[in-house]
């Protein structure tokens, strides 16, 4: 259902447009699973489970690399099993399409 996410790139947003709706956002939601709406809509986030640190750290090292790629950057929590992973256009103070393109990116990176 991703696909159509996981064959675009991340366009360049300079600011001076508007952030998804909550029912835009809604419906993009539905092409990346497992994220959930976050700060009235503002942002994307998802936790993922790992056997230990190192398969945490090493995810996190992947979405680096993605997000330098794409010129687009999450901000990620982590620890011993686990990271948290959480999508925002801080330029809009919200979402946009490429926020769901990395989300979708994401999900692909770990496997899902």
């Amino acid at each position: 259902m991703s696909d159509d996410l996981l064959s675009k790139t991340c366009t360049p947003c300079r600011g001076g447009v508007q952030p998804l709706t909550k029912a835009e956002a809604e419906v993009y939601l539905t092409k990346a699973p497992g994220w959930v709406l976050a700060d009235d809509g503002r942002r994307i986030e998802r936790s993922f489970k790992f056997e230990n640190f190192k398969e945490a750290m090493d995810f996190v090292a992947k979405i680096g690399k993605l997000s330098e790629s794409e010129g687009h950057h999450p901000d990620i929590s982590f620890g011993w099993g686990w990271a948290r992973v959480s999508w925002q256009t801080k330029k809009i103070k919200g979402l946009h399409e490429n926020d769901f393109i990395m989300a979708a990116k994401t999900n692909e990176l770990h496997g899902v």
